[in-house]
């Protein structure tokens, strides 16, 4: 199962990346996340984690399995029967633009079954990070 979300920003790449992995704030721009909270100190890198609590969610540890510094991140969660990948995009657009780019894919024995109870939800957290970064960055430029 795989949900997607993107958006264009009106802000450079580099500011929007900034805001992206300063994951400890993401409750302040999307309504999606209640708490996040990094368990280690330093920037955003591979093997860091980062425990988040979302609504009508069980509150999950996400690990940093790939970065490449300024354009993307992947992380993964793992819960009974499912292995949840979050993958973050910042692509740069030649008029001093960005684009966003959001997925989730779940596998395992039970990423169907989850993913039809989720799916929905898991679509509209996703839309609500796209737009809350965009807001977010925008207001900072």
């Amino acid at each position: 199962m795989r949900f997607e979300a993107g958006t264009e920003v009106a802000a450079e790449a580099g500011q929007v990346w900034a805001v992206l992995v300063d994951v400890e704030r993401w409750s302040e721009w999307t309504p999606s996340v209640r708490r996040a909270a990094r368990r280690e100190r330093g920037p955003l890198a591979v093997g860091a984690t980062a425990r988040l609590e979302q609504p009508k969610l069980r509150p999950a540890v996400w690990r940093v399995t790939e970065l490449t510094e300024g354009r993307s991140f992947s992380w993964e969660s793992r819960s009974p029967g499912v292995r949840s990948l979050g993958e973050h995009r910042v692509l740069s657009l030649p008029d001093g633009r960005s684009r966003v780019e959001l997925a989730v894919t779940q596998s395992g024995p039970l990423a169907g079954p989850v993913g039809w109870l989720y799916g929905d939800l898991l679509r509209r957290y996703l839309r609500m990070e796209a737009d809350g970064l965009r807001r977010r960055c925008e207001q900072l430029t």
